[in-house]
């Protein structure tokens, strides 16, 4: 299947991984790779030494190419930004932030630079910062959300800018691919999927939460902070929107869920810690492995785009 998407990041497939923190470490990342799609390490908070670790191990695993999705919050951003170049990373995913200090770096270094927005007006800035294609991320998705839906983004992103769009948010199968596509897209990310996927670390028990999921599942906390959070509704996000309405200040909701990824993602807490899932977790009910995921997605969109 070629697309922009596919020709400018010399893969098979123009299906790309999220950048989720913890979840998107290298197992996952070569793993998606290998099968066609791009895998991306997300880097979230980590040292620049870890990230060069996770790099390394995933081109130990596949000779495909890898992205990094840099969160130009970290306070360790410089440093990672400089080992992408140094490691010979294909493509860097950016999110919280303009990446537009590291891009005359990235760029002579041959870097595809795909920074993940929530708005035209960020979308045209990205352009303009030089940004080879954007990702497009309506409020269906876990994680970090903005305010408008993949359906109403995507659309009026394709028509802002003349790079590639990648949607993403609420895609989880042969059918969004497709309607991402009619929509103007030339590739989707999907995470959530993936999160559930055989070579994923995420525990079991956090695996099973999302497989089981119910469309109305689905919970934003952080609405009052500026930094709403998608995840699946649990003891923690009770707890987090009794605060928020109790007018809790800032550091007391951050409290709450310190570390609390980390608690779900490797220690499988589901009671308290944070399940970062999008509203698509109604439709993922099986693990599988990603080249499987991948495949059933492609021959699926292949049978409605060519009908």
């Amino acid at each position: 299947m070629k697309t922009a998407v596919t020709e400018l990041l010399g893969i098979e497939y123009p299906i790309i991984q999220g950048g989720m923190a913890w979840v998107g470490e290298y197992h996952l990342a070569a793993a998606v790779s290998e099968a066609g799609g791009l895998g991306i390490i997300g880097a979230a908070s980590a040292p620049a030494d870890i990230v060069r670790e996770q790099i390394r191990k995933a081109r130990e695993l596949t000779s495909k190419p890898i992205g990094v999705n840099v969160m130009l919050l970290n306070p360790n951003a410089d440093e990672v930004a400089k080992v992408i170049v140094e490691e010979g990373v294909e493509v860097v995913t950016t999110g919280a932030g303009s990446p537009a200090k590291f891009m005359e770096m990235w760029k002579a270094a041959g870097v595809k630079v795909i920074p993940v927005v929530a708005s035209v007006a960020m979308a045209k800035l990205m352009e303009r910062a030089g940004a080879d294609a954007v990702v497009a991320e309506g409020m269906e998705s876990g994680g970090h959300i903005g305010s408008a839906t993949t359906m109403t983004l995507v659309p009026q992103v394709v028509d802002a800018v003349d790079i590639p769009v990648i949607a993403a948010g609420g895609i989880a199968d042969g059918r969004g691919f497709a309607a991402a596509f009619m929509l103007g897209a030339q590739g989707v990310q999907m995470g959530t999927r993936f999160v559930v996927a055989k070579e994923s670390i995420v525990h079991d028990n956090y695996k099973q939460k999302v497989i089981k999921a119910r469309d109305i599942d689905s919970e934003v906390t952080g609405m009052s902070t500026g930094h709403p959070v998608r995840q699946i509704r649990n003891k923690m996000t009770r707890e987090y929107l009794k605060l928020e309405k109790e007018g809790a200040t800032f550091e007391e909701l951050e409290y709450l869920t310190l570390g609390s990824l980390r608690k779900a993602v490797m220690e499988g807490d589901v009671v308290n810690g944070t399940l970062m899932a999008g509203q698509c977790a109604g439709m993922v009910n099986k693990e599988q492995t990603c080249r499987q995921i991948i495949q059933e997605i492609i021959q699926e969109a292949s049978a409605l785009l060519n009908k």
